[in-house]
């Protein structure tokens, strides 16, 4: 095998010498004497040859070793033109037999190393000349600036999705994972950092292509751990294939963090501080050989995040109707970081393993400071105020562990890959509220607590396999098991003054044990055509079992006695796909597209705890959900137009059984501990509503002027339309509307490493089954420099600036509640950043196989997801918890 590639190495080399000499010795007008031989591309075609020989060795001249490949050019001496030309093999030796005589130069040269010429080589017709050992010195000069013209695109459409190019994004330095989602096109994400893919929430989010149960826990929650300056692209898969998980039911969205697999060493260290964060980080990398390890960690402070929220609301009942009044200033500080270690092994040249091990934490700390809540009822001569200070601790932790091993075979694209998967995440929901007397609202005179422990435990095998069958069309298929086991523990307690803290006596505590197994199987098919269509058809069977019990009796609910089953049914899904594209010519293409998905509750919308942080706006999950399914439809197109590159799609989205929240009126005490009083509050909680709908568009443009300045955006326009068949009046509600998302960014390069982007951002209100969200807007301007040697960068970035503070407005209302917040936040801000990168990398390691991994997607209020296959064939179609 390797004197094939030897041999094949030497023969183009063989063709090309003469004309890498002729580029070096460009032929000369004039000259005389003996015409050079004839050499395809020389200028002389027609000169006789001779009988001469010329040989020799190229060495390194500070090893001594043989330089493989060195190119050797003869110049005739009086022309200046090459007459001959060779390379030399493996060991460094070189032969130019049959060569006329005369007096020519020796050219030798090879990349890295400084040319070298003999002058004054003398052949005669008969005689052989031997040069000996040729020594070749290292090339150490500074090579002067080269400029590349035009930059890479921000946004990229591949095959089967549409792509971010996060690590162009200068104002993202010092942020997170939330900042970038916000540029990406189809995204929008709200002010709790919750990401939507045209206008569903119902969105599956990957990190290098693995779930985490972090992100089962809250989508916001995980952005946040992630630092921005880490994010190499971010990925938008609109319609998955079968072998994705049936979950998510909008579609995929997987973020790329920056690896490095070259040979060498590296650390790269990133700090930033700001008037609203503080963060600092430490990349390191090291491979030899075959293997190859990666050590990470990450952390990051927020602090002086104020705000302040006012709400107003009306509750209609039998005796009237009774308005509640709410203000509050907000703070919010907390600490993030997380710590990954890799590992990668070539085990032979068609079989590799990768490992990793993350550990991910989250602080995060909440103030509700003079929280007043002025009540009028019906019933009550005067006003009923109160005045509480609320902390809110969100803590948490989370564990991932994963195994991949990857087979390839002789034919290309044949490849067997078995991936593990272990993820855990702890947390701890808690808040404590300070009662203040309502004679001077300083004094605290009582005290309620809410306890809430869980955690979400994901166990995952799965097997994929896939193979050619003939030269367009290639036949996937595997199989996969899921084991989940979420539990979530709550309690709530009580007290007077200053004193300790009591068990609430009524609200007894109890604990969710939900188990979940799924087993899916899955075959997909592609084939592509000779007039440049592609069809990717395939389809999904998941199996779900589940095992739900409360460890006590549930007051008010379903499930009887201490530790029965809640008697939730198992259930199957078949879920079909088909993707259609066809290329045109300019480069232009289009595509249609069909799938079924699914999406299951997760533990935010299962969790029965009743957080009572704000009495008369209370909130609770809901263990019985089912899941929803929906179909998607899609045609969308792309083409570049000069320098300007255009996506227009149009979809149409259709969820059976969604889950969504609703509000209804519940009787609950307000006031302090040992004197509540009764009053009619609003509750929050998920169902499964009839059905929602969205048709709409999106486009997004992108252009280069200059080769330095890139412009870019576009605009989602879709119409929503919800309705319910709940027989009760509280929740029979039908709502619909417009949406619309705008984005808009530019980046300029300058010279000497200085480079500007600017990037704005705005959403409309969000349609909701019983009201609306309000919009808003981000904007951001960022200013970067490289430093001389590449090796590190400084910038600083602000955003929102002329915004104090930022307000948005929300509403809901049905027959028996109407509802009005307003929500300022003072987020204006600015950041200093720095990177500086240590060691150094070279390019002697062969190309690694791209390995399979686990791909949970399949949870609502959660995340987890799939590696799309690479396919040779053509193509196949911000803040913290609001205020309660």
């Amino acid at each position: 095998m390797k004197k094939t590639v030897l041999s094949l190495i030497t023969g183009i080399a063989l063709l090309t010498a003469p004309y890498i000499a002729r580029a070096q010795f460009p032929a000369m007008p004039g000259g005389g004497g003996q015409k050079p031989v004839a050499i395809p591309g020389t200028a002389s075609d027609d000169s006789p040859r001779g009988n001469a020989k010329l040989t020799g060795v190229v060495v390194d001249s500070t090893n001594g070793k043989p330089v493989e490949f060195a190119s050797i050019a003869l110049i005739d001496s009086k022309t200046k033109k090459p007459i001959d030309g060779t390379v030399a093999d493996d060991k460094g030796k070189f032969t130019l037999n049959k060569l006329p005589q005369g007096d020519f130069q020796v050219m030798i040269s090879f990349v890295g190393y400084r040319n070298k010429t003999i002058s004054s080589v003398k052949l005669d017709r008969k005689g052989d000349v031997a040069l000996g050992t040729i020594k070749l010195g290292n090339d150490v000069r500074t090579l002067k600036e080269v400029e590349v013209v035009g930059q890479a695109s921000l946004v990229e459409e591949k095959v089967d999705r549409l792509v971010y190019n996060a690590e162009k994004d200068i104002t993202a330095k010092g942020g997170d994972a939330t900042d970038v989602m916000r540029k990406v096109p189809l995204l929008s994400v709200d002010l709790d950092g919750n990401v939507s893919l045209r206008g569903s929430s119902n969105v599956r989010v990957l990190i290098n292509n693995k779930p985490s149960t972090i992100v089962a826990s809250s989508v916001a929650d995980a952005l946040k751990q992630i630092p921005a300056d880490m994010i190499k692209t971010v990925e938008v898969i609109t319609s998955p294939s079968a072998k994705y998980d049936a979950e998510g039911s909008a579609g995929i969205i997987n973020i790329v963090t920056k690896k490095t697999t070259l040979q060498g060493f590296t650390l790269n260290i990133d700090s930033g501080v700001g008037n609203r964060g503080t963060n600092l980080g430490l990349n390191g990398n090291l491979r030899t050989g075959k293997m190859g390890f990666s050590l990470s960690g990450f952390g990051r402070a927020n602090y002086n995040v104020i705000g302040r929220f006012a709400n107003t609301q009306q509750t209609f009942g039998s005796r009237g109707t009774t308005t509640t009044d709410q203000t509050a200033d907000t703070r919010n500080h907390g600490i993030f970081g997380q710590y990954t270690l890799g590992w990668d092994y070539d085990i032979s040249k068609t079989s590799s393993i990768t490992a990793s091990l993350r550990y991910g934490a989250r602080n995060n700390y909440q103030n509700q400071d003079n929280f007043l809540t002025r009540t009028i009822s019906p019933v009550a001569y005067f006003p009923i105020v109160t005045d509480r200070n609320v902390l809110t601790k969100d803590l948490s932790g989370t564990v991932d562990a994963n195994v991949d091993y990857t087979r390839t075979f002789a034919k290309p694209q044949q490849e067997l890959s078995v991936s593990a998967q272990f993820s855990r995440n702890n947390r701890n929901n808690d808040f404590t509220a300070d009662i203040l007397s309502n004679t001077d609202f300083q004094t605290i005179a009582s005290r309620q607590q809410n306890l809430n422990n869980s955690f979400n435990q994901e166990s995952t095998i799965q097997g994929d396999y896939q193979t050619p069958i003939g030269k367009n069309q290639l036949l996937e298929f595997g199989g996969k098991g899921i084991f989940r086991q979420v539990e979530s523990a709550f309690s709530y307690n009580v007290g007077v003054g200053t004193g300790p803290l009591g068990t609430d006596p009524t609200r007894s505590a109890n604990t969710l044990n939900y188990d979940q197994s799924i087993g899916a199987g899955y075959v997909s098919y592609t084939i592509t055509t000779k007039n440049k269509y592609t069809i990717k058809a395939g389809t999904r069977y998941e199996h779900t079992t589940i095992n739900a019990n409360y460890s006590q009796n549930q007051p008010g609910e379903q499930g009887g006695a201490a530790g029965q089953d809640l008697g939730i049914p198992s259930y199957s899904n078949l879920v079909p796909s088909i993707n259609i594209s066809k290329a045109l010519k300019g480069g232009k293409t289009i595509k249609l597209a069909y799938n079924r998905r699914l999406q299951r509750p997760g533990i935010q919308f299962l969790n029965p705890n009743v957080n009572t942080s704000n009495p008369t706006n209370i909130t609770k999950g809901n263990p019985f959900l089912s899941p929803e399914l929906t179909d998607n439809l899609e045609l969308a197109t792309s083409a570049y137009i000069k320098s300007v590159y255009l996506n227009v799609s149009l979809f149409a989205r259709q969820t059976n059984n969604s889950i969504t929240s609703v509000r209804d009126t519940v009787t609950t005490g307000a006031g302090q501990v040992t004197n509540p009083t009764l009053a009619q509050a609003i509750q929050t909680t998920y169902l499964n509503i009839g059905k929602e709908s969205a048709y709409g568009t999106n486009v997004f443009g992108n252009a280069t002027f200059f080769s330095k300045w890139q412009v870019g955006g576009g605009f989602d326009l879709y119409y929503s339309y919800l309705t319910n068949n709940n027989a009760l009046a509280a929740y029979n509600a039908t709502n619909s509307g417009w949406v619309v998302t705008g984005r808009f960014f530019t980046n300029l390069t300058l010279k000497n490493g200085w480079g500007v982007q600017g990037f704005g951002f705005i959403r409309g209100k969000q349609i909701q089954l019983q009201g609306y969200q309000g919009g808003f807007a981000f904007y951001s301007l960022g200013l970067k420099k490289e430093l001389k040697d590449k090796r590190g960068s400084f910038g600083i970035a602000a955003e929102n600036f002329f915004s104090h503070p930022f307000t948005v407005r929300s509403e809901s209302s049905s027959p028996i509640f109407n509802q009005s917040s307003l929500t300022s936040l003072y987020n204006a801000g600015v950041r200093v950043n720095f990177s500086y990168k240590i060691g150094k990398l070279s390019f002697d390691q062969p190309q690694r196989k791209k390995g399979r991994s686990v791909e949970n997607d399949d949870v609502k209020g959660g995340e987890g997801g799939g590696d799309q296959p690479q396919q040779q064939a053509a193509p196949a179609a911000g803040g913290g918890r609001r205020p309660r």
